[in-house]
């Protein structure tokens, strides 16, 4: 599995409740460009269109070979996913005010381009260093248990 693009901040920004895996429709250069690895999803997020999900505001940068066949590198991506999925997705969106976050872009044995979601819901400033003592607290145990274990 070759990590293409990651979004790092995601778990600290937000409470991950469901994860899903998802392909991509990419058009070009957009998968040659991707296997560069100069990606960006840190601030894009998923939503639902009329049946669909799709990932807005990913950077996928310009392929440099590419010449007048290029992309747009900010422009919509649509998200292949199983309609009972894209439902399952959406009722959680509009009635429980949750967030489709993309947590990282990848490829698979096959070499497809497959995203990972994650329906989370936002955390506040208390629950972002609640977590970070965890962290903490937990990296501190290693220290101990390996010190005197």
């Amino acid at each position: 599995m070759q990590i293409a693009a990651d979004n790092r901040k995601a778990r600290y920004n937000y409470f991950i409740e469901d994860v899903f895996e998802a392909g991509i429709a990419l058009s070009g250069t957009e998968v040659k460009a991707l296997r560069g690895g100069k990606a960006n999803i840190a601030d894009s997020y998923a939503e639902e269109k009329d049946g669909e999900i799709w990932l807005i505001n990913s950077y996928i940068p310009e392929y440099l070979q590419g010449n007048r066949h290029n992309h747009e590198p900010r422009r919509p991506r649509k998200l292949l996913l199983n309609k009972r999925e894209i439902n399952k997705m959406g009722a959680a969106i509009q009635r429980q005010g949750k967030t489709l976050i993309p947590l990282n872009i990848y490829f698979n044995d096959k070499g497809r381009a497959k995203i990972e979601l994650g329906l989370a819901k936002g955390k506040q400033g208390h629950d972002k260093r609640q977590s970070e003592k965890d962290r903490d607290w937990k990296r501190q145990q290693g220290r101990l248990m390996k010190e005197h274990g």
